[in-house]
């Protein structure tokens, strides 16, 4: 049966269970009557947003023709941010607070975010991450995880998600059952978690439960493989995952919401429809769309999908009703906690360097080797970025270093980025004279600042680091991602930001000329 042949009423079902993205920083035409004809929730990315104040224009425009609608964001406030992917988060992400491991300073970033994203409207955060990073290998979570600790991880994911829920705004723990212990990024492939039940119970679960005890009312489920519990689908479209374990076992009653639909790990198993499909027959209630499928038409297919499987028998009306009744409860729930938060909307965005954010990253920056012996910097130096290729995850516009904080506060100082093609396009032999040009001779007779980015996950900046630091053993290394087994020079001048976020890379620049060289030793909290 083609879509334009169903029920206005089985339409409006398929339209509420969507969470679709659009292009545009106004709401275009067809999000509106798309709205008006039953779509229930929007999903804003950095494509959507230029400033808080034009964010919450485009709210209000958008609820103007259904005040209960949710608004969504993928706001992590770390290295994945949308709120301010112009200019990279004020806040540091998971892994510089659960370095500090103080929840109480967890509790009091994400209120401050929480403030900020209700001030612009949204309802409903896809975050924390409550994923444990059990595999430093990990090529998608990495500093977006709290640790490898799953009882930390558990600590600060609950106290993620009441400070953020105490702002008015909902948290979602993800990716369910847990995304820490894969080696794929589900962007592009399916990751296998191939742990047994008991393993998977005492490592990847306590943070889901810990999200559930401190009142989480949304979840979203993960693209990836889990044997133990399904062989054959990944946990979007598994109903032994979705409800057998996530419903009965653990008992959560909330909205389940899909991680975005288009993803390798099901579009291309599934298509983009067929896994719609699957993941609300599986017990999903609201399905992610437009990361990067962000056309009315996709809305459309998607919508017509769902109807048609209503009427082949391959979804039943009473699931696809119970989704939208969830989508439903869901949105009456979060406008009345929009109603109950924090009545103090700025967020801490008016002065952004007092805020509590930067208090944050400065806390977790730690220092290694002769880094106390070697600072404050003398002169100014030159700067070497080792820049990686970033997961999808991360926006490709979201700014992220050390130079540019850096040559604010000490003038002089130059910089050079340099990207792994640069490398990769040669053989070793030929590799030192790229380095010598462009990173070693313009730090001649200046100090040299090498600034890495999970080194140790990445084969070309591990053998360009250990270059530049056997020519320059003086040279101070920070590294900005999840710090790891690298080759620099005996006692070589460390620094740790544990994320790139903005306020990291300004946290690490305070360090660098003298004004943050209380951080304590890596290893100590």
């Amino acid at each position: 049966m083609s879509s334009s042949n169903h029920s206005a009423a089985l339409r409006r079902l398929a339209l509420s269970v969507l969470q679709p993205g659009f292009v545009g920083t106004e709401a275009p035409d067809w999000v509106l009557r798309d709205i008006a004809d039953g779509l229930a929730s929007v999903v804003l990315f950095s494509r959507n947003i230029v400033s808080p104040e034009q964010v919450a224009r485009l709210t209000e425009q958008l609820r103007a023709e259904n005040p209960a609608l949710i608004v969504a964001i993928d706001e992590e406030a770390g290295d994945v941010t949308r709120i301010e992917s112009a200019t990279g988060s004020s806040r540091p992400g998971n892994f510089a607070l659960g370095t500090v491991d103080e929840a109480e300073l967890t509790e009091s970033v994400a209120a401050d975010l929480g403030r900020q994203l209700r001030a612009a409207g949204v309802s409903l955060n896809y975050a924390p991450s409550v994923d444990v990073n059990s595999n430093p290998d990990n090529p998608i979570i990495g500093v977006r995880s709290f640790g490898a600790d799953p009882k930390a991880v558990s600590r600060h994911a609950a106290a993620w998600i009441r400070g953020l829920q105490s702002a008015g705004v909902a948290a979602c723990a993800k990716h369910f059952p847990g995304h820490g212990d894969v080696a794929v990024d589900s962007h592009h492939g399916l990751p296998r978690y191939g742990a047994g039940r008991e393993e998977i119970a005492t490592q990847a679960l306590p943070p889901f439960r810990a999200s559930l005890d401190a009142g989480v009312r949304a979840v979203m489920s993960g693209h990836l493989l889990v044997p133990a519990y399904d062989p054959d689908l990944p946990a979007t479209l598994s109903r032994r995952i979705l409800h057998d374990l996530l419903r009965e076992e653990l008992g959560f009653d909330g909205l389940v919401v899909t991680d975005a639909i288009e993803m390798g790990a099901v579009a291309d198993r599934y298509g983009i429809d067929g896994a719609t499909v699957r993941a609300v027959a599986a017990g999903a209630d609201a399905v992610c769309v437009g990361g990067e499928s962000a056309e009315e038409s996709v809305v459309q297919v998607l919508a017509g999908a769902l109807a048609d499987a209503v009427v082949s028998g391959d979804l039943t009306e009473e699931r696809l009703a119970e989704a939208a009744q969830r989508v439903r409860a869901f949105a009456d729930w979060s406008t009345g906690l929009a109603r109950t938060g924090s009545a103090d909307t700025d967020g801490g965005a008016e002065a952004p360097g007092d805020g509590i954010g930067f208090v944050a990253a400065r806390r977790a920056v730690r220092l290694t080797g002769s880094a106390r012996e070697v600072l404050p910097l003398s002169a100014p130096p030159h700067v070497v970025e080792l820049a990686p290729t970033t997961n999808l995850a991360i926006g490709k516009e979201t700014p992220w270093g050390v130079a540019a904080p850096l040559t604010e506060r000490l003038p002089g100082t130059t910089s050079v980025r340099v990207h792994p093609q640069e490398l990769h396009a040669q053989d070793a032999a030929l590799e030192a004279p790229v380095l010598r040009t462009r990173a070693l001779e313009p730090a001649t007779g200046r100090p040299l600042v090498v600034v890495v980015r999970d080194a140790a996950r990445h084969e070309w900046m591990r053998r360009a680091l250990k270059d530049l630091t056997t020519a320059r053993p003086d040279a101070i290394v920070v590294e900005m991602g999840l710090p790891g087994a690298v080759t620099v020079a005996p006692g070589a001048a460390q620094i740790f930001t544990h994320g790139a976020t903005a306020a990291s890379g300004r946290a690490a620049a305070e360090v660098l000329t003298g004004a943050g060289t209380d951080a304590p030793a890596a290893g100590r909290s």
